[in-house]
């Protein structure tokens, strides 16, 4: 079934190629609240924002497999150890400039997930605060103009929807 349909054409484009990634939010369906973190992201600071994004863990792949990456990221960010993650959707984040394709995750999480402190890797110069918040809260955040990371965004939206069925 073809959607849409294009000529093809000679053109020169700027691609730029980081690799691909994962995003998972932990959400507490009992209590209706999420897990999300908070860090300074550089390039949101040099476009006028104060850079400290609240965000669904995530990272890229770096050679491993969606799932077995956003098990271990999500560890690192948040210190929440998750045995079944679902993979609800994955996409593009800049199709006209960057590769990139994320692979799109949530999972259930309670007290006893937690092993860890989070925080990210030291290593890597990483600073991560972990945020636990209700849906509801969250949601409002977006509206506020809070949160304004794409994929924590899509992700909250998705759950809400969910919830809403």
């Amino acid at each position: 079934m073809v959607i849409c349909a294009f000529l093809w054409q000679r053109q020169s484009r700027e691609t730029y190629d980081r690799g691909n990634g994962a995003t998972i939010l932990l959400f507490n369906r009992e209590r209706h609240t999420v897990v999300l973190t908070c860090q300074f992201r550089f390039p949101a600071f040099v476009n006028g924002h104060d850079g400290m994004l609240i965000e669904a863990a995530a990272g890229l792949l770096d050679d491993a497999s969606p799932e077995e990456r956003i098990r271990a990221g999500v560890e690192e960010e948040t210190g929440y150890r998750i045995q079944h993650v679902e993979k609800v959707f994955e996409a593009f984040m800049s199709p006209g400039l960057v590769t990139e394709k994320l692979f799109f995750f949530i999972a259930d999480y309670d007290t006893e997930s937690r092993v860890g402190e989070g925080g990210g890797l030291k290593d890597d110069g990483e600073d991560i605060e972990v945020l636990e918040l209700p849906l509801s809260k969250a949601l409002q955040l977006i509206q506020e103009g809070v949160i304004v990371d794409r994929k924590t965004i899509m992700l909250l939206q998705h759950v809400a929807l969910r919830l809403s069925r």
